[in-house]
Formats: C-alpha cells, structure tokens, sequence
C-alpha cells in the first residue's frame, strides 16, 4: 500500500513539473492525470474486497432531455401574512414592551399610546348618559301622572300629547347619549394595539416618545409558519409549465441540510405583467421549513411540456440538457469528473462541467453524451478500473 502511495504521489509530482515543459492547451490533461493519480491512491487506503469485474458496477444511462424542458428562475421567499402596525388615531406612543426580533403571541399588547384625554373624554360622555337616564325617567313619569289624568277627563289630549312627545324626546337623547358614550369607549381602545396573530416582529421604526399618526407604520409582524416563494416566468411559456410536478426549491445561502425544500403547493396567478411580460408563481412552503425567512433568495427549476422530449440523444446536441446521477459526480482540487463505461465495458475517468443540480440529478454542460452510461460509486468504479489495468 505504501508503495502504492508513493508511486501516486511521484506520478503527481512529475506531472506537475512537466507542466512547466508543456503548452498551455495541455493543462486540462494535466489536471485530469493528477485527479485520476490522487484517486487511486485514495483507493488504496481502502481496505476493501476488490470487484472482481466491470459487471458488478452499479451504472445509470444519462439522461438527455430537450433545454426548453426545464427553466431555472429565480424568486423570493415572501410572508402570506405580513401585516403593518400603525395607529388608528393619533397620539404619543407610551408603551413599547416588543422589538424587532421577538416572537409574540395573538392578543399580546405591541403598543400603548397616551390615553389620558380619551379617558376624560369617556367619562363625560358616562355622565351625559346618567343625566339623559335622569331625565328619561323624570319624563316617563311624567307621562304616567298625565295619562291617568286624561283617563279621568281632568286635562285635555293636547295636553297629553305634549306629555307623550316630552317622553319620547328624552327617550331618544338618552339613546344617543348611551350610542356616543360606546363611539368614545370604542374609540378609547384604539391607544392599545394588540397582535393580530402569532408571529415575529420583523421591523420597528418607532420609539417610545415618538408621536404617531393615523396610517403611520409603527411596527411590522409576520407569520413565519406561512411563507411562500414568489418567481415570474415569462408568459410566453406559462402555457407549457407543467402542472403537478415535482418541484424542488432550492435556498443556495442555507446548509446543504436545509438547501432544498418541497413545496406543497404550486399557484399560477391568472394575470400577466403589462411591463415585463411575466406572470407570477407562487409555492407554498411547509409550515415545518427552517431557516428560512421573507425575503431570502430562493432558485426553482421548473419543468415545462415540450412534445415528444428527448430520448433525442445525439439528434440535436444544441437543444438537449445531460442529467446524470448527482453520486456519479466526484470533486477533487479543482476539477469534477465522472467515470464514463466505455464500449469494452471499462470505466473511463472523464472531466465534466457542471451545471445546476435538480433534485438529486447533476446536470452536465459538457463531457458527457445523452445515452452514455456513468458509474454511480465513483469509488468503487475507480478501484474496477485499477484491476482492469493490472490485468
């Protein structure tokens, strides 16, 4: 094993000496001899039964597929529910128990103003309704005594009418005292602002002290278990956008743990943008997602109907998209690189170019043909092509 490493280690050595000696179009071989060197002195370190032949690689065909049939674009992680806080009625705020960042619940106080003149303005109108109480009373009364007057012939019905309009002209004042004195109460709630629903508390341009107006933003609260991803397509192809597929949506700033999402819901609005020609898709996200926030940069790879596809390799290399297993792709230095089964059945090392990653298939811009077959352990295959050579 060791002189194994040793003879890995001197082919790289020398390689790179001779790169100095070359022209600058070898550079690419170069670097694949050297991948290829440091592979196999990484199998050697293996202590692993060898495979006895190329028949027991596990392989996958890559798959060609026509490049209208997929369209990566690009959006933004938005809040279904993101509401902005501001006052209904003017006032200098006195109370700010929250700041950006928290977490509050439903009906948890966000804001109170200075309430004291709606407060003395409340108890005023408390005492017009006593004193409208009062003289509905006196005047009901009133009526009575004259009623049963009438009733005895001792006063004349003018004058029970006018005792019947006295009655209900106080009737009324006191009901709209009692109707003013709950605008007032009502109106008095408005200094405390309550939150609407659980959420977080994503701006805070205010302060304590700070005089606020009707309409004016005083926070910002969002629903963090309800977020969606927002992108435009052009509308030229919305037609041909598949409906039902299996979209993987990706957040390329999160950990490869948290990088792809699944949605669990996929909406085309039915209106297209007059200046840009777009129409927006919106995704649902789980109500379960991690790490991810309003306005986080999000990239969707969508699949759109194109006819009869691709089984078309090699029919038109120009129009046609490579996918091959994202395991059969393995990074060394800075080089990627596949092996490819050859007609003898013999696994090739071969240097690709990536494209973007769907889901759990690379896609290959170059070095690789639609229809040709890959190994899926890269490991494994570069240990076959090992006893291969020594045969």
């Amino acid at each position: 094993m060791r002189s194994s490493l040793h003879s890995s280690m001197q082919l790289f050595l020398s390689v790179n000496l001779s790169r100095k000696l070359l022209s600058p179009w070898s550079s690419d071989l170069i670097k694949l001899v050297a991948l290829s060197a440091m592979l196999l002195a990484q199998v050697n370190t293996y202590a692993q039964t060898p495979v006895a032949s190329t028949s027991a690689l596990q392989t996958a065909t890559a798959r060609g597929t026509h490049a209208d049939a997929f369209l990566s674009v690009d959006g933004v992680v938005e809040a279904v529910r993101n509401t902005v806080i501001s006052a209904q009625i003017s006032g200098s705020i006195v109370q700010l128990p929250v700041k950006a960042g928290d977490t509050v619940k439903a009906g948890q106080l966000l804001v109170r103003m200075d309430a004291r003149t709606a407060q003395q303005e409340f108890n005023a109108s408390k005492a017009q309704v006593d004193a409208a109480k009062a003289n509905l009373a006196v005047a009901e009364k009133d009526y009575d005594r004259q009623k049963l007057l009438f009733e005895k012939n001792y006063i004349s019905q003018a004058q029970l009418d006018r005792a019947l309009a006295q009655f209900k002209s106080a009737s009324a004042q006191a009901n709209a005292q009692i109707a003013q004195a709950g605008a007032v109460q009502t109106q008095s709630g408005f200094y405390t602002i309550n939150a609407p629903y659980d959420g977080i508390v994503s701006d805070m341009p205010s302060a304590i002290g700070e005089m606020v107006m009707p309409g004016k933003p005083i926070m910002t609260v969002y629903d963090p278990k309800d977020l969606r991803v927002i992108v435009t397509v052009p509308q030229a192809r919305i037609a041909g956008l598949k409906v039902g597929q299996n979209v993987m949506i990706e957040f390329p700033s999160l950990p490869s743990a948290q990088r792809f999402v699944k949605p669990h819901a996929m909406t085309i609005l039915p209106l297209s943008d007059a200046a840009t020609h777009t129409v927006q898709v919106r995704f649902d996200l789980p109500n379960d997602v991690q790490a991810v926030n309003p306005g986080l940069f999000a990239r969707v790879n969508l699949a759109f109907n194109v006819g009869t596809d691709a089984d078309v390799a090699g029919k038109n290399p120009t129009a046609t998209r490579v996918y091959v297993p994202a395991t059969a792709v393995f990074r060394r230095a800075e080089l990627y690189a596949v092996y490819v089964i050859n007609a003898q059945a013999k696994p090739m090392l071969r240097q690709v170019k990536l494209g973007p990653k769907i889901a759990n298939e690379q896609e290959i811009l170059s070095g690789v043909a639609a229809g040709e077959k890959v190994a899926i352990d890269p490991l494994a295959a570069a240990q076959a092509s090992k006893i291969s050579a020594q045969k």
